[in-house]
């Protein structure tokens, strides 16, 4: 019967483009007052009172930080790391390469969400790539790093750096591997 719903909005990031700052009003700072009032008066002006009636709490929430993005760069790896240890390849990304991911996939209007493309269009697909092309191989540790110039990534198999493969067990009641 009853349901909490979460719901998002960039409603506010013109006035965040404009020098604004966002965050919890948890105190009595003139400041932050006055900035809530302007992310209110954006609600008011964008949705119809009968559905801001049913809203019970309006959270505003102040922009990523670049730790915080460059934090969401290893969670979204995470997964193509997975993908990469199902065809037998380790993943590992340089600080400075995080940090340009995490550069390039954020927009103060949009937050995070470009983040997911860009890790797609700067790493997954190059090194797609170049696995196809036999670069890397089972067994490889892969580097990604800025290239010297900040403009790219470049990726390198790990001179020295490989890992054993987990080996096929045998199911011995029945005699099938």
């Amino acid at each position: 019967r009853n349901a909490v719903i979460i719901m998002t909005s960039n409603l506010g990031t013109d006035f965040l483009k404009k020098g604004g700052t966002l965050g919890f009003v948890t105190s009595k700072d003139p400041e932050a007052v006055a900035d809530h009032k302007k992310i209110e008066k954006a609600l008011r002006e964008t949705f119809r009172p009968e559905f801001l009636n049913r809203i019970d709490e309006v959270i505003i929430f102040s922009p990523l930080s670049l730790e915080q993005v460059t934090h969401i760069v290893d969670l979204q790896m995470q997964s193509v790391a997975e993908r990469l240890g199902e065809q037998g390849l380790v993943v590992e990304l340089s600080q400075a390469c995080r940090e340009w991911l995490a550069n390039q996939g954020y927009d103060p209007q949009f937050g995070a969400r470009p983040l997911r493309r860009a890790i797609q269009r700067f790493v997954e697909s190059p090194l797609s790539v170049q696995v196809l092309k036999g670069g890397f191989h089972r067994g490889d540790v892969v580097l990604v790093e800025l290239n010297p110039e900040g403009t790219g990534l470049i990726f390198t198999k790990q001179e020295g750096a490989s890992f054993e493969l987990p080996k096929k067990v045998e199911n011995k009641s029945n005699g099938e591997r």
